[in-house]
């Protein structure tokens, strides 16, 4: 279907998509579950690039307005989130590029099996980011710390990308001893400096269905609106189930995926 045959229906589907996907993205990361199958769905003759674009493009804005309503009603650990979001800048620049050299697919087995490991790792840890645990490191071994997650996973959410918010909220939890809501903050301060660089690239290099994007632009704004506000009221204990829902339901796609004919 070409951009300018977008019917009514098929303009609201896209709205609902991605007011769900702008939802869950807020608290956990993890819209490009509901908006990349829909935009593939939808635009079955639009080329990869163009669909990824799209989905860049529209889900930054939710990303960001989720970041500052995080911002406004609890304290930011800026001084670990903005080193992360730089590295992550120029992870995810170069994780874009690479696609052009490598196939993203080769990598789906070993995101598989590090989800599981994440999942079981959570599971079995019912502790695990319920509180905010003082680092053992120094300042500067910290800021090293968030640099390494940032480029790291800038890079493969540039590259591939499943998963980028659920690796970001874990690893932060994991190694800075964040809780789940500050993990989620500082993940989606990140996550907009990888959107930003992959959208850089993505409308460099390809076309963007602009009218969809918008609709879906708007819709996803509204969805991480109040799913940050959900997050901020429930507290750690639901982001934590929300996030191991989430990381199930992706373990569940690429199982699929891969082993799918």
């Amino acid at each position: 279907m070409a951009p300018d045959d977008l019917s009514t229906t098929l303009l609201i589907l896209l709205g609902i998509g991605s007011f769900v996907a702008g939802l869950v993205d807020a608290v956990v990361g993890g819209g490009g579950l509901v908006q990349i199958p829909m935009l593939f769905a939808a635009f079955p003759g639009a080329s990869p690039a163009v669909l990824f674009g799209t989905n860049k493009l529209a889900s930054v804005v939710g990303t960001s307005s989720a970041a500052i309503q995080y911002a406004r009603r609890i304290p930011v650990p800026w001084a670990l989130a903005l080193p992360s979001a730089s590295a992550a800048l120029i992870g995810s620049w170069f994780g874009a590029r690479s696609v052009s050299h490598f196939s993203p697919e080769l990598v789906r087995p070993l995101v598989l099996i590090l989800l599981v490991a994440v999942a079981i790792y959570t599971f079995i840890r019912k502790d695990f980011g319920k509180i905010a645990r003082p680092s053992t490191h120094t300042h500067r071994i910290q800021i090293t710390i968030s640099c390494v997650i940032g480029a790291s996973i800038g890079f493969y959410d540039g590259f591939f990308g499943p998963g980028t918010g659920s690796f970001l909220i874990f690893l932060f939890i994991r190694f800075l001893g964040q809780d789940f809501l500050q993990a989620s903050v500082t993940a989606k301060i990140v996550n907009v400096a990888t959107n930003l660089a992959a959208i850089a690239f993505f409308v460099g290099h390809g076309s963007v269905l602009w009218l969809a994007a918008g609709i879906m632009a708007t819709c996803n704004l509204a969805g991480a609106l109040f799913g940050a506000r959900l997050a901020v009221r429930h507290g750690t204990g639901f982001v934590r189930k929300l996030f191991l829902v989430v990381v199930c339901a992706l373990i569940l796609k690429l199982a699929y995926d891969t082993l799918a004919p």
